[in-house]
């Protein structure tokens, strides 16, 4: 049946609403496509609903041609199952938690992995159930501390996760490998470019993980990538470690005046006036002094412990590798507060040595965890704080005159930094997540006891492989990728309509041929929307017709009485008079 204007539930807005931070958010909410509840939650709308359809057709394809098979659970679940696996706690803040009347406790799922496992544990008894695949297509909840740039980053989403079921480890790289196929057909179908990197398995936990990202300047990944081929996210990049130098003959530790030098360009500035030059007869820089980093870390039992990180002085810490690294800890800098319950540390002077030794009944000269990264390897000598009021150190080797309690990877990538396969230097890029695929190994199976009878009649573990595909994040991509300063251009695969027909003018023979029109194209099998509206002047319909973003436009008008129409391709922006006798051949036909 041919959907009717007049009759449509659908109101175009003619300016951007105030929030509206990316093109996509805009658009969307101004042709109608959602409507903003909360933040980062939105109302469906019969023009986005038809959109979200085929994206998700789409999807269902490619998941029957990987064999898999629908299934679809509640989005409200009851805690013990996470409470088993450990998320309960693990997630933090992001969890939607609730309560019943009786004061049970349940949550909004991010996630699924939990009664996908428990509900093969079931059903399933023997490795020659095994393997299996299923899938949901459901709305998935997260408490997003700053929801933003619309259905790119909300509080309610709605996601495609598989979860993959073998016997063994080389069927679950078999099912992983069908998945990652999948994932691919689905973009090439969608028109998404797309970059497969290294990825970190975060709360999902597992071993291999990769994520399909859309480069795009907007997103809030940055990923990796070399000329040879080597790319990944940079909460997974892993730094190529430098060789240990041999730190005979290296003249001791100097403790020297610093006034006035607690940050590391003051610190620069200060070795230059005072100090020798370096071996290699340049000037002293940031790379040659090791910044110390003070990080709180509130675990999930509520207690709170202070961390040291020391780095290149030339480097940064970054955020998302620091939370990567801590989790399931939250992570923030150290307070005021902090350093006045830890008189060891002297704020602007922190260093891994101290020239009194370690601090009473601990390893390290501040009496806190101290990590470092991996580029300060044995005999690297450093320029750092003595842990003396207005005093610095010199010539202090790692390795002979301190040591960590471990290796941390928190520092900023670089442009030009070794890829850690030997593959070149790499470039940084940005990129917004539009899928994830892990395998998950036994976490889940081990926490839940999912075990089947093997050929032997021994019950084994079942491992288990996850995988993610944003579908309300990917119909935003694609209409961040498709408009211009009018509106949407949605690529035919996508678009809520094949054709939009658009009666114009007064003109009773104009609305007339529009009818017998887009009865037509019906009954060729295209999906019409037929702009029949009375009394609408041509440049409101025009305007609404760009801003909805149907690829291609009919306009029945002048040329009517002469049966005349013009063809209208939004993809191009070509225009042209045809017969209408001509216009179900010549649409049908692309």
């Amino acid at each position: 049946m041919v959907t009717r204007l007049s009759h449509f539930f659908l109101r175009t807005l003619r300016e951007d609403p105030a929030d509206a931070e990316v093109a996509s958010h805009r658009l969307l909410v101004r042709a109608g496509y959602i409507r903003r509840q909360a933040p980062g939650i939105f109302a469906w709308l019969p023009l986005g609903l038809k959109v979200k359809a085929k994206i998700e057709a789409i999807i269902r394809e490619e998941m029957a041609n990987a064999g898999a098979y629908e299934v679809h659970f509640p989005a409200l679940l009851p805690r013990d199952p996470y409470e088993a696996s450990g998320r309960w706690e693990e997630y933090g803040d992001g969890m939607f938690r609730l309560k019943d009347r009786k004061g049970a406790d349940y949550l909004l799922a991010p996630t699924h992995e939990e009664v996908f496992t428990l509900l093969v544990k079931d059903l399933y008894s023997s490795y020659k159930d095994l393997p299996l695949t299923i899938y949901q297509i459901q709305d998935k909840y997260r408490d997003e501390a700053r929801p933003r740039a619309g259905l790119l980053r909300g509080r309610e989403f709605t996601m495609k996760d598989a979860y993959s079921f073998d016997a063994s480890d080389e069927g679950l790289d078999a099912s992983y490998q069908a998945q990652r196929d999948a994932y691919e057909r689905i973009y090439r179908r969608l028109g998404l470019e797309y970059v497969i990197v290294d990825a970190d398995a975060g709360a999902m936990g597992g071993s291999k993980s990769e994520e399909f990202l859309h480069p795009t300047p907007i997103g809030e990944d940055t990923f990796v990538r070399s000329a040879g081929g080597y790319a990944a996210n940079v909460e997974a990049f892993t730094t190529l470690v430098p060789e240990s130098i041999p730190f005979d003959g290296l003249p001791d530790p100097v403790i020297f005046d610093s006034p006035d030098t607690p940050t590391i360009p003051t610190l620069v500035a200060h070795c230059n006036a005072v100090l020798d030059p370096p071996a290699d007869g340049g000037e002293w820089t940031a790379a040659h002094t090791l910044k110390n980093v003070v990080l709180a870390l509130k675990h999930l039992d509520g207690t709170r412990e202070l961390v040291i990180v020391g780095l290149p002085g030339d480097r940064d810490i970054d955020d998302k590798r620091v939370e990567v690294v801590f989790a399931p800890a939250e992570v923030e800098q150290a307070t005021e507060e902090d350093f006045e319950r830890h008189p060891f540390l002297v704020k602007g002077y922190i260093g891994p040595w101290s020239p009194t030794g370690p601090v009473l009944g601990e390893e390290s000269a501040t009496g806190i965890r101290y990590l470092l990264d991996p580029r300060v390897v044995d005999g690297t000598s450093w320029i750092t704080g003595a842990n003396i009021d207005q005093k610095h150190v010199h010539t202090l080797v790692a390795g002979r005159d301190f040591t960590a309690d471990g290796f941390v990877e928190v520092a900023t990538v670089r442009e030009g930094d070794p890829a850690p396969d030997g593959s070149g230097p790499v470039t940084l890029a940005r990129g917004m997540e539009i899928g994830h695929v892990f395998q998950l190994g036994r976490k889940y199976a081990d926490a839940l006891g999912l075990k089947v009878l093997d050929e032997n009649g021994k019950l084994v573990t079942v491992t288990m492989g996850s995988y993610g595909i944003g579908v309300t994040r990917i119909l935003a991509i694609i209409a961040e990728l498709n408009n211009d300063d009018k509106g949407l251009i949605w690529p035919a695969s996508v678009a809520p309509f094949d054709v939009h027909v658009v009666a114009t003018g007064r003109d009773a023979a104009a609305f007339e041929l529009a009818e017998s029109l887009s009865a037509d194209l019906e009954a060729a099998g295209l999906d019409v929307l037929f702009d029949d509206r009375p009394k609408v002047s041509p440049g409101v319909k025009f305007g609404d017709a760009e801003l909805v973003g149907v690829p291609r436009i009919v306009i029945v008008g002048r040329g009517a009485a002469a049966g005349e129409v013009e063809l209208w391709d939004r993809r191009t922006g070509a225009r042209e008079v045809v017969p209408a006798a001509e216009a179900v051949g010549r649409l049908t036909a692309v």
